[in-house]
């Protein structure tokens, strides 16, 4: 039962993680394009839709390398990641000399504060493609954990890009205390629902910058009035990791993200994001649940075929799929071992920006509704309280389709009746 290895690991990691461990890019934003088919109510359904929703995927990925070819490229794996730079953890002295002989230079090292996490970034040889190089600083340093700079997507039918029409909402202060909840996304616009709650950091060269995506599911984790969150009139610490820039959402910004959250103290954080399985990320995302931070994220909307989401997909982080008002998967969400819960995803009326609402569909808008319950019963880091917690939630989980825990919705549907 992938409860059981969730907590499991969860523990492990707090035993093991010592004080350390050995041993980032950002323009005006690019409008990927959008599903209108899965972005509002009413539309009809897609034909044949594995096939329609892998294409719109490539398409997706095909616009951002041609809007923006100087600043992204594929990696190994043939996923979009930041152009020329590859990071490697765990590395001394000797292995960046070693680097530096093969045409490796070393463009910066870093601490992530909050995870004890060192990495060094390093800038790809001219002559070499990402790809390439990466196969070959990965045999140069076989102590080190190297890898590109991978680029994750709003995993709702909204960009995460900026809207610059929009106002950033107003910070809350800083002295006040008690915030338990955090969100990774783009930035958030001061919408009545949440203006004065929401103290923003940015990531990303021109954030916090407000976005729609963003916006929509802060509303959705504290919104009060008009548009009603999961945890309405809470507060919110929101970390933009895209602001302006096109190779923004990338696996540095949230790792950093992460941190920062683990600083202030967040037990719960919603990460509306997907991409592939990568090795800084994965470390951050192991490092901040051994720190108590539960991690809520949504599993995608590229079909039941796709590959595995990440971060949705890594162990004890809650994968969150999609239902309808019926509570029928939505048929665009992901699968697999990776969901655990599920929440209202079709017709959810959520904030856009500062002064527009919108009913939107997709598993972004499905996780902070999880996100915002289990921050009720979870409402500070304390890896004690982790598997109590988790517990309660399943309690208050709807069961759906076959009795007990499921591939299609988990353990069930919660916070069946919000975002209405």
């Amino acid at each position: 039962m992938r409860l059981s290895a969730i907590l499991i690991m969860i523990f492990c990691l707090l035993l093991a993680a010592g004080p350390r461990v050995s041993a980032q890019i950002s323009l005006p934003p690019v409008q990927l394009p959008r599903i209108p088919e899965l972005s509002r109510i009413g539309e009809p359904p897609l034909i044949d839709l594995d096939r329609t929703l892998d294409r719109l995927r490539l398409d997706r990925v095909d616009a951002l390398l041609r809007a923006h070819p100087e600043i992204v490229e594929l990696d190994r794996n043939d996923r979009p990641a930041v152009r020329g730079i590859l990071f490697a953890i765990g590395v001394d002295a000797a292995m960046v000399a070693r680097a530096a002989e093969e045409g490796f230079a070393l463009e910066s090292r870093e601490r992530i504060e909050g995870l004890d996490l060192d990495v060094a970034r390093f800038r790809v040889p001219g002559d070499r493609s990402l790809a390439r190089a990466q196969k070959q600083l990965a045999r140069l340093l076989p102590g080190a954990q190297v890898d590109a700079d991978n680029l994750y997507f709003a995993s709702g039918s909204e960009s995460a890009a900026a809207d610059g029409t929009m106002r950033a909402a107003p910070l809350a202060s800083a002295a006040r205390s008690g915030v338990s909840l955090g969100l990774i996304d783009g930035g958030v616009a001061a919408h009545p629902s949440v203006a004065g709650r929401v103290e923003q950091r940015g990531f990303a060269r021109g954030a916090p910058s407000p976005s729609r995506h963003g916006t929509a599911v802060a509303s959705l984790l504290i919104g009060e009035g008009t548009v009603r969150g999961a945890a309405p009139g809470a507060r919110l610490l929101a970390a933009d990791v895209y602001g302006a820039d096109p190779a923004g959402g990338n696996a540095s910004a949230i790792t950093r993200a992460l941190g920062w959250l683990v600083q202030r103290g967040a037990a719960v954080v919603t990460i509306s994001l997907v991409g592939p399985d990568n090795k800084l990320l994965a470390l951050a995302v192991q490092r901040a649940q051994a720190r108590g931070l539960l991690i809520v994220a949504a599993v995608g909307n590229d079909g039941p075929a796709a590959p595995p989401a990440y971060p949705a997909a890594y162990p004890g982080v809650l994968g969150v799929t999609g239902v309808d008002a019926k509570g029928e998967v939505l048929p665009e969400a992901g699968r697999a071992a990776q969901v655990d819960f599920a929440g209202p995803g079709e017709a959810v009326l959520a904030a856009t920006g500062a002064a527009s609402s919108e009913r939107l569909r997709g598993t972004s808008f499905a996780a902070p509704l999880v996100a915002g319950r289990l921050a009720r019963l979870y409402p500070a880091p304390n890896v004690d309280r982790i598997e109590p917690a988790i517990r309660a939630l399943i309690a208050e989980a709807r069961d759906l389709g076959r009795k007990g825990r499921d591939k299609q919705t988990g353990y069930g549907l919660v916070c069946g009746d919000c975002g209405r």
